[in-house]
């Protein structure tokens, strides 16, 4: 009784703090004539409510792509035409063909905010919570309580403020989740389901496909191709396939139809840096593009080719593990590795993508406190021109330190920065007797923790507070991607040494053959 009134403080504070966020302003508020992200949601719901669904993907004289334009999957297109509807019922203007264009006004906002509110309360935070519970078996001796963890994880500042702040849905991070949740009970088909849920509504899952596919793929190969393996291999097929075809069913008319849709989901044409020319995205090719102008010597299509070679190397070795070697502790850090090679070198990657990366990241944060910790606060601080352009500088400040003291109580994270601690302990013994100073690397982790700590906080005032020089005016933008890049590389490189040095998955794997 106790643990679960531990958990309804847990959320109704989480609740708050979300609720507190979404009072301030929201993307492109009173900026035409294109406004925001927030704009753009409510110009979905006009289109879905007022267009048949034939013309929902296609430039009309009703649906001009240019402003807008619907650019994902179906569900994303379905659940706006559900707000949709209860908008025409509360007020006809909100959702006006035309006319609403760019509407504005305090009760629409607050309509607006309560969809983001309801839909995670109804998806996101139920699946974190069923998630932690999941999760009891593990020592308390060593880990936080699961109300703590629970906390850390719903106080993750990146994501209240862009779903609450910036504005935007959790629905596919929490699909996603209940994808996660579901394999942990070995519910394959359910996880299949929620997953596919996940992918169709927006198409940036596919930063987490790899990792499920290779996982449940491992999971059939270790039963046997030539018995229940191949009857689970078949199950999960199948599942898959229905899905997608009841998701895409209102667009199989014709093939014209599917194809528009593929178009619109993936502009290969925008290039590279499509991103880039509006943000400063930190990954590794708008690093790069301030010191190489890489789309003025390379065309379009061989930065696909060459962003998709890089890529698919990166997470190549974690894939590969994980097929041969399945677990579910291997799953959930092959969800990290694997977006982050995404985030890092895939194409037209925008910089609220991190969130993918981020989320898997809260799952281990039982596991690895101190890290997951510091890389939860870089990713908050890579998205900080958007955050600043929003106005949410306030509520950016307030979160990060609020969710830095609540890490702090609930792990006491300077105290788990061993190689122990840090899962590094196979790859130390590996490497004993050849690097003399890897004694020393808890307070060296802690000295270099504070340091970035301090940085961030350093640029965080100066982007904030201080203009930029006239010759450089994209200096502080320029200087948070870097800076978080060189984070991300260094963050990746520490996931592949876990995941390929890691001794537990192999002892873990009885429990799936």
């Amino acid at each position: 009784m106790e643990k679960w009134s531990l958990m309804t403080i847990t959320v109704l504070l989480a609740l708050t703090v979300r609720w507190t966020v979404s009072l301030g302003s929201y993307s492109g508020a009173g900026k035409p004539p294109m406004y925001g992200d927030y704009e753009a949601q409510r110009h979905w719901q006009e289109v879905t409510y007022n267009l048949p669904i034939r013309q929902w993907y296609f430039n009309t004289s009703d649906n001009n792509l240019q402003y807008w334009g619907l650019d994902y999957p179906p569900l994303t297109a379905y659940h706006s035409f559900v707000c949709a509807y209860i908008a025409k019922l509360i007020n006809p203007d909100w959702i006006a063909l035309h006319t609403s264009r760019g509407y504005e006004s305090q009760p629409h906002k607050l309509f607006m905010r309560t969809t983001v509110f309801v839909a995670d309360l109804l998806v996101y935070i139920p699946a974190v919570i069923l998630y932690c519970f999941s999760l009891k078996e593990t020592s308390t001796k060593k880990k936080a309580s699961i109300w703590g963890v629970a906390l850390c994880i719903l106080l993750y500042p990146g994501l209240i403020l862009i779903d609450h702040g910036h504005f935007q849905y959790p629905l596919s991070l929490g699909f996603a989740l209940w994808g996660v949740l579901c394999l942990s009970y070995d519910w394959d088909l359910l996880a299949s389901v929620a997953f596919c849920l996940a992918l169709n509504y927006k198409q940036m899952e596919l930063y987490h496909s790899l990792p499920f596919f290779c996982y449940l793929l491992g999971k059939c190969l270790k039963k046997g191709l030539k018995g229940k393996g191949l009857i689970l291999l078949a199950k999960i097929a199948g599942t898959v396939v229905v899905s997608f075809a009841v998701c895409w069913l209102p667009f199989c008319t014709d093939m014209e139809q599917i194809m528009q849709v593929l178009r619109r989901l993936f502009p290969i044409d925008r290039g590279l840096f499509e991103a880039c020319m509006h943000d400063k995205v930190a990954n590794i090719w708008c690093s790069l593009s301030v010191l190489i102008k890489i789309k003025n010597i390379v065309s379009p299509q061989t930065q696909l080719k060459v962003s998709l070679a890089v890529t698919f190397l990166s997470l190549l070795p974690t894939c590969i593990k994980l097929t041969l070697q399945p677990s579910l502790r291997g799953f959930k850090f092959a969800l990290v590795s694997c977006a982050l090679s995404f985030f890092l070198f895939s194409f037209q990657v925008h910089e609220k993508s991190i969130l993918l990366v981020s989320v898997p990241i809260c799952l281990i944060i039982n596991e690895i406190p101190f890290m997951a910790t510091w890389f939860l606060l870089v990713s908050t601080f890579s998205m900080l021109p958007l955050l600043l352009k929003d106005g949410l500088l306030l509520a950016y400040t307030v979160t990060s330190l609020a969710f830095l003291c609540t890490c702090l109580a609930s792990f006491s994270i300077f105290d788990k920065t061993s190689a122990e601690d840090l899962q590094l302990k196979p790859f130390s013994l590996s490497l004993k007797g050849y690097i003399s100073w890897f004694k020393s690397f808890p307070k060296i982790v802690r000295s270099l923790f504070v340091l970035s700590v301090a940085l961030m906080s350093v640029l965080s005032a100066m982007s904030a507070a201080v203009p930029p020089p006239q010759r450089f005016p994209d200096l502080f933008p320029v200087a948070v991607s870097v800076i978080s890049c060189l984070h991300f590389l260094l963050f990746l490189l520490y996931f592949n040494v876990v995941i390929l040095w890691d001794s537990k998955n192999s002892r873990s794997q009885k429990k799936i053959s």
